[in-house]
This record gives structure tokens, sequence and C-alpha cells, in this order.
């Protein structure tokens, strides 16, 4: 039997949002009613829109902003854009963005202006706001918060490259985090440079790389017009959501289950070594908004 997951859609969410508010912790992690206290629960919201992407592939920029605000209402369970974006900055912060410049696949224009442009609505301004990827160590160094975004793909030393190994940036020597299928890519979110200063995980799945072999894969034939974005506090339990659909992807395409170039434990050990966050699928709310034609999950 399959497990049972925990899936709502954006109006039940609201609903049940209106009397679990209290229990709330910067919109991911709650306690749900009868559940023992120490069982953390995280929250992931899918957004997906139909026309996300163009005939060529590219991203709509006025699509890609509402599906963004989307997300972070539905995260906050407020209708007010400015008002969730507000959750996550504070007047004096100094934002960064840890972006992704993968050549094949980097994070989309499109999503890092939708980011910075709610930011500076939010009142923060534009000189407090620093964007990188390969020079975050140094960079992004001295940000008082960050904001985490980049593509999901599958990865061949860490199964999957999502919102967790985004940070492997942060540290001096990265491959040293390389060995065992990165199994311990969740001790980087324990170190000063990182630590709890992440508000926001967008993991863009507009169109994922589910296949691929060698250590800079890419096959065009691989990837789909998912035409989404996966956003949450929580950086296991969005990457968990991405393992999810990139497996049901491939079972899809290949008519089976298909393993991973390496196994994805590393989503895994973040939660139950470094506590993280969430990977257990029965404790991730998963809230689907928008269009749901080849969901998959």
């Amino acid at each position: 039997m399959k497990e049972e997951k925990q899936i709502f859609t954006r109006r039940d969410f609201l609903r049940r949002t209106a009397y679990t508010a209290a229990a709330t912790v910067l919109g991911t992690q709650m306690i749900a009613e009868g559940e023992p206290a120490h069982q953390k629960r995280s929250r992931v919201v899918l957004v997906r829109h139909p026309d996300a992407l163009d005939k060529d592939h590219n991203p709509n920029a006025k699509v890609i902003q509402h599906m963004l605000d989307e997300g972070v209402k539905t995260l906050f369970g407020t209708e007010d854009t400015i008002e969730a974006w507000r959750n996550l900055i504070e007047p004096n912060d100094l934002i960064g963005i840890k972006s992704n410049v993968w050549a094949y696949l980097p994070t989309p224009k499109e999503v890092e202006e939708a980011i910075w442009r709610r930011i500076i609505d939010s009142g923060l301004p534009e000189n407090r706001i620093l964007m990188d990827d390969r020079g975050a160590r140094t960079s992004l160094a001295r940000c008082t918060r960050l904001i985490n975004v980049r593509p999901l793909r599958t990865h061949y030393w860490s199964g999957i490259g999502g919102c967790l190994k985004n940070y492997i940036m942060f540290v001096r020597l990265p491959f040293r985090y390389h060995p065992n299928a990165c199994a311990n890519l969740g001790h980087i979110w324990t170190l000063p440079i990182v630590k709890d200063k992440t508000r926001l995980n967008v993991l863009v799945v507009l169109r994922p790389l589910f296949h691929g072999r060698g250590p800079h894969h890419y096959n065009p034939n691989y990837v789909w017009d998912y035409k989404g974005i996966l956003v949450s506090s929580d950086p296991v339990a969005v990457d968990a959501v991405g393992v999810r659909l990139l497996s049901a992807k491939r079972r899809d395409h290949f008519g089976e289950d298909t393993p991973f170039p390496k196994l994805t434990h590393h989503v895994t050990y973040a939660d139950i070594r470094h506590n993280i966050g969430v990977s257990d699928p029965k404790r991730i709310d998963l809230i689907k908004v928008g269009w749901t034609e080849g969901i998959l999950i």
C-alpha cells in the first residue's frame, strides 16, 4: 500500500490556517492537532501555471511574478503579497539571494528579478540586496538573511541538485562534501556563515532535468515543461518533494522505477543527522496552487 501523503489545495490550506496560525513558525514548521509536540511538520507550496513558459520554453516574466506571489502568500496564509514578504524581511536586513549559474540550467533571470522586486516592494532599499552563486562564500557572508533559489535537476554526485546542495559554494573546499553521494550536505547549513539565516527556498521546476549521466550531464531530451515553482522555509522538505517529482517523472518516462545516478540520501540525513528540516513525506504538507494537468505528485 502506498504511503498517504498530506496534500491540500490553497483553499483547504487557508481554511486550516485560520485555526492553526498560532502554531505556525515562519510559515513552515507547525504542530498539527492531536500530534505530539516533538513531531514537526513542514509546509511546501507548489504553484503551476500553463502560461509560465512560451512555445520556445522561455519564462513569462509576468506569470512568474504572479506564481511567486501566490506561493509566498500561501506559505504564510495571507491574501496580501507585501504582508507575506514582510514575514521574510526586517528593515535593517542585508539580504543575500543565493542563485545558481550552471550553464545548462541556471536560475532563470525572471525568477531572480521577481524575488528582487518583491524585496524592494517590502521596503528594503536596493543597495541592501546582494545576489551571487560561485562567490557566495565571500560576497554573501555578511548577509543577515538569505533567500535560496535554484532549478531542480538530477545530479551526478548527489542524486539531485536542489536547495540543500545550492549552499555548497558557502564552503572553501566543496569537494569535501562529495563522498558517499554528498551525504553530509546538511552540515553546511549548520555553519555560522548560513545558520538560521535562510527565510525562503525557491526550487524552480519550470523545466526540471530528470535524467542524465556524468558530472556535467545535460540532455535536452530529459527536460520537460512542468511550469512550476516550489516554495518553502524548509530546504529539506522542498528537496524531498523535488525527489518525489523527479522520481514520478522518471517512472512515467521509463515505464518503471529507475534509480537516480546516485542515492539522494543527503535529504534524509539533513533531517535525521543535522535537524535542518523535515524529510518524511507524512510530515510534509504539500499545498497545490493553480494548474494541475500533468502534476505527477
